[in-house]
């Protein structure tokens, strides 16, 4: 496989997606900040959020139904490891993967890092006080791993299935996943408006940096792949 020159348009905006993101969270941080939340937690862009959650309030079916479709999320990524895997075995070794999967799997570890860095850096706690008390909330991780998995979900399959019909379908089938899962935690009110929206920019970049870089290796070895999803 060929490395293709990656264009600096390309680079620009990758680290345009990145900075916006780090100054959307540290405005997340430190503009109009008041103590709206539970137990008298503070909270960024504070007459926006306080509203935002006025109107909305919380919703359980659209919290359960989230948390449905996050665990589909989940075994989408769970089932692109084990097409690696399968590629590991076929190939008898790990250099054998194709260097998109690999790459998908480092995307998937720096999902994870940002996962539980957020944990760690608290910007905002929830809205409302669940089961474990309160919450970091910001970035919305379900926004999060449902953007980051489907979309990359929707990459893989288009480089790998040429049936014109089955593409389309599981392109339209993720992107309204996703669709409905932003959309969905949004209206259940168990984030910040804002929380969803740090979660979509931080979305944004991950992906599109991972897009960026294997559209610089050339299509994957088909007749030696380990599985067929055609």
């Amino acid at each position: 496989m060929k490395n293709k020159r990656i264009d600096s348009k390309k680079i620009i905006t990758i680290v345009a997606l990145w900075a916006a993101f780090l100054l959307f969270t540290v405005f997340a941080a430190t503009v109009d900040v008041k103590p709206i939340g539970p137990e008298n937690s503070k909270v960024g862009f504070a007459s926006i959020n306080g509203a935002f959650h006025e109107l909305t309030g919380f919703n359980i079916f659209w919290y359960k139904l989230t948390k449905v479709l996050g665990i589909l999320e989940i075994l989408t990524s769970v089932f692109f490891v084990c097409y690696g895997l399968m590629q590991v075995v076929k190939r008898k070794g790990i250099s054998g993967v194709d260097k998109d999967l690999i790459a998908l799997y480092v995307f998937y570890a720096a999902v994870v890092f940002f996962y539980i860095l957020f944990d760690k850096i608290i910007i905002n706690y929830r809205p409302v006080i669940m089961d474990e008390g309160l919450e970091a909330s910001y970035p919305s991780t379900h926004t999060l791993i449902a953007v980051c998995v489907l979309s990359t979900a929707i990459i893989q399959t288009g480089r790998r299935i040429t049936d014109t019909v089955m593409k389309r379908l599981l392109t339209i089938l993720c992107a309204v996943i996703m669709v409905i899962t932003i959309i969905g935690r949004l209206i259940s009110g168990v984030h910040w408006f804002t929380d969803i929206l740090g979660g979509v920019l931080l979305s944004v970049a991950l992906v599109y940096t991972y897009r960026v870089y294997i559209t610089g290796i050339t299509s994957i070895d088909s007749d030696n792949s380990g599985i067929s999803l055609q």
